[in-house]
């Protein structure tokens, strides 16, 4: 299932996140799929990501992403909110970004929600 609305897809996207729905979040994702965390580890490929994702399921099923500003530009959606999990590393504001190729995920980013994130993202 494609949508060509990019903020259509990384919202979706999101949710499948939230429901740990893995065969959903895979089909979503370009073949050369990107994902990087908030420190900047980076993980290439939509298999490795799908297994990088089997894993971030299993060891955190508590977690969510809740979203409280949603932006579109062009291919590149920005989200703004927080995260929810007892793993207090992984609870707490964030920013979100998901490039968008084809109706496709091809890159999904978490940022801090810092000043200096928000001024790099344009979204002060």
């Amino acid at each position: 299932m494609k949508f060509s609305d990019p903020k259509t897809v990384a919202l979706l996207f999101n949710e499948y996140i939230n429901s740990q729905d893995l065969k959903n979040l895979s089909e979503l994702m370009t073949e050369d799929h990107t994902f990087i965390d908030a420190s900047g580890e980076t993980v290439s490929g939509k298999e490795e990501m799908t297994q990088g994702w089997k894993t971030f399921f299993h060891r955190y099923p508590d977690y969510r992403n809740v979203f409280s500003r949603v932006e579109s530009r062009d291919d590149l959606v920005i989200m703004v909110g927080h995260s929810e999990c007892l793993e207090k590393v992984l609870d707490g504001p964030a920013i979100w970004t998901a490039t968008i190729r084809s109706g496709l995920v091809s890159q999904w980013r978490v940022y801090g929600d810092t000043e200096e994130n928000r001024r790099k993202l344009g979204i002060l």
